[in-house]
């Protein structure tokens, strides 16, 4: 995944709202969202390659995602950036305790989220400052670099958060996070990052919406978790977009059930 915008509103009855593109190569074999047979309290998709997940949630009130950070590593890492998010669905620790003992060396470069039915925690293994935080109420953004980094396509997107959160009707605000993420525009070159890629591939990435002939998004999902104030259940909404490889061709799926957050 390389793109998340969300809005992070823990007093609120609309809790948590979330948007992501999960760009990869368009070969790389993968599932959509769905109940997993192996594990059956976690719901969302799943690459087959490595067995992890880019996105998904757990009945118990929990929900995780994870980017890449780009930058030059020649390095190889046996584990796959993949198995933090199903690593933190299938227990029973807290964020920040997960998130502390996430053997951080042993991935190469990621971003991940890590909420668990109270506190949201953004983690990272790259950058200088603490390596990770609990997120105080606001509206963030995260590509391929640390959280906020204002690349072109976190400042297309994330206005769209503003949007969406004056709407009451769910299906519209997703409807408004999904358009958003699927704009296909790229940015200037003179606005482009320089991670240490070839600037031509650097262009190639720069959409919120990437399509190139091996790679590109394959899929857009939009969460909406609410709440009522003292109740354990969080009903959770959840949009998915499915793209025909590299093109703007797609077919939507939607999903709702509950999470009840474990004490």
């Amino acid at each position: 995944m390389c793109l998340i915008i969300f809005d992070w509103q823990p007093d609120s009855a609309r809790m948590l709202t979330l948007a992501s593109n999960r760009d990869e190569y368009y070969q790389r074999p993968t599932l959509n969202a769905h109940f997993w047979e192996d594990v059956p309290s976690i719901f969302g998709g799943r690459d087959l390659e490595m067995k992890g997940t880019w996105l998904a949630l757990a009945k118990q009130g929990r929900l995780a995602a994870v980017t890449n950070y780009r930058a030059p590593d020649a390095k190889q890492y046996a584990r796959s950036r993949g198995e933090i998010p199903l690593r933190f669905l299938d227990s029973s620790m807290s964020a920040s305790q997960f998130a502390r003992e996430i053997p951080k060396e042993e991935f190469a470069g990621f971003n991940a989220l890590l909420f668990d039915g109270q506190q949201l925690i953004y983690c990272q293994n790259r950058g200088k400052k603490e390596d990770y935080q609990v997120l105080k109420p606001g509206r963030y953004a995260l590509s391929n670099h640390l959280l906020d980094t204002p690349w072109p396509k976190v400042r297309k997107t994330k206005p769209a958060l503003e949007v969406a959160s004056q709407e009451s009707d769910r299906e519209v605000s997703a409807s408004i996070l999904l358009e958003a993420l699927g704009n296909n525009e790229h940015a200037n070159k003179e606005e482009l990052p320089k991670t240490g890629i070839a600037p031509e591939i650097e262009y190639m990435l720069s959409p919120p919406f990437i399509v190139s002939p091996n790679y590109g998004t394959r899929t857009t999902s939009v969460v909406i978790i609410e709440q009522e104030i003292g109740k354990p259940e969080l009903q959770t909404y959840f949009w998915e977009r499915l793209y025909k490889h590299g093109t703007h061709d797609f077919k939507d799926k939607s999903h709702h059930f509950s999470l009840v957050v474990q004490p």
